[in-house]
């Protein structure tokens, strides 16, 4: 089981760098939209003491260890058991409609991959299970034994970017109509017989990209994400900045995407002056996706592959 103080957060030097500006020396709210064990929250909570956290998570296992972290900041922290395109009727909830800062760390946690019954890491042999909050929705183990072929050759290729999407999608329909899968041991076995030897050598784990494609589509990561975006960014205010840390390349298309909507202005081509509530309405602070450097990625295998955005609000555009 993971210890919640071994929980290393990514990058987080930098994100505290990224918020400094908003919260110093004044009161704030800043909302962590995946709290997960409260690393990130705990490191801003304690740099700025005047900041208000409210802390999302649709694991409700997350949200209990998090809570034990963060017990000590007190009445600063409200946490909410929400999936993060829920932000505006949570902050509703809570009496707020606009706030200072937004943080998501997207992905699976280290809690969840470190705990074994969760079914997220092909390292252990567990259920197939994958969803993020355990009390509702279908499995992973669901998605294989009952979706069609075609259905689960398009998620593992869009999903995973999986290139043998279809020899192992083969291999799956013959396996389950002899037995349904339950766990996460016989897939690998499956899939390291179904992807070549030679792009095991040079592609990484065989279960990597498979299991990544599974994980999406249980928790229907991207068409959340593709909701989260806007409505987050409506709930920020002048001013008031988001940071979002992103694993793979599909999600971070799409915060590049929701970013660079509201970073353009509307104001037609070739006219002198910006029309009012037509000019930008974010800033970029980043200059493409940041990447943790060699240290950092050494200590903490995470951070290889996260990509980080920033912008802020610098206006609010005409509707």
């Amino acid at each position: 089981m993971a210890d919640e103080h071994e929980h290393v957060p990514v990058l987080l030097d930098r994100i505290v760098e990224l918020f400094a500006p908003v919260f110093s020396d004044r009161e704030a709210v800043l909302v962590d939209a995946t709290v997960g064990l409260g690393g990130h929250s705990d490191a801003l909570l304690t740099a700025f003491p005047l900041l208000r956290l409210v802390a999302l998570d649709r694991d409700p296992n997350a949200l209990e260890l998090s809570a034990k972290r963060l017990a000590r900041h007190g009445d600063r922290v409200d946490f909410v058991h929400a999936v993060y395109d829920e932000m505006p009727s949570a902050l509703q909830g809570l009496g707020l409609s606009r706030v200072d800062g937004i943080l998501f760390d997207l992905g699976v946690s280290s809690m969840q991959l470190d705990r074994a019954e969760r079914g997220f890491a092909y390292s252990k042999d567990s259920p197939l299970d994958m969803r993020m909050d355990p009390t509702t929705g279908f499995t992973a183990a669901d998605v294989l034994n009952t979706y069609a072929p075609g259905e689960l050759i398009r998620i593992l290729r869009d999903y995973g970017e999986e290139r043998f999407a279809q020899r192992i999608v083969k291999a799956v329909v013959a396996e389950r109509e002899k037995e349904p899968f339950t766990r996460s041991g016989r897939l690998v076995e499956l899939l390291y017989d179904a992807v070549p030897a030679a792009s095991r050598r040079t592609g990484g784990h065989p279960a990597k990209r498979t299991f990544q494609a599974l994980r999406i589509e249980v928790n229907g990561e991207l068409e959340v994400l593709r909701r989260a975006m806007p409505r987050a960014l409506s709930c920020l205010a002048v001013g008031g900045r988001i940071v979002v840390e992103s694993y793979q390349s599909l999600e971070d298309r799409l915060v590049k995407q929701a970013f660079a909507e509201l970073a353009k202005s509307r104001t037609p081509e070739g006219l002198p002056v910006e029309l009012p509530g037509h000019g930008p309405e974010l800033k970029l602070l980043t200059r493409g996706a940041e990447k943790a450097g060699e240290a950092e990625t050494e200590l903490n295998t995470r951070a290889a592959s996260v990509r980080l955005r920033a912008a802020e609000r610098i206006g609010d555009r005409a509707r």
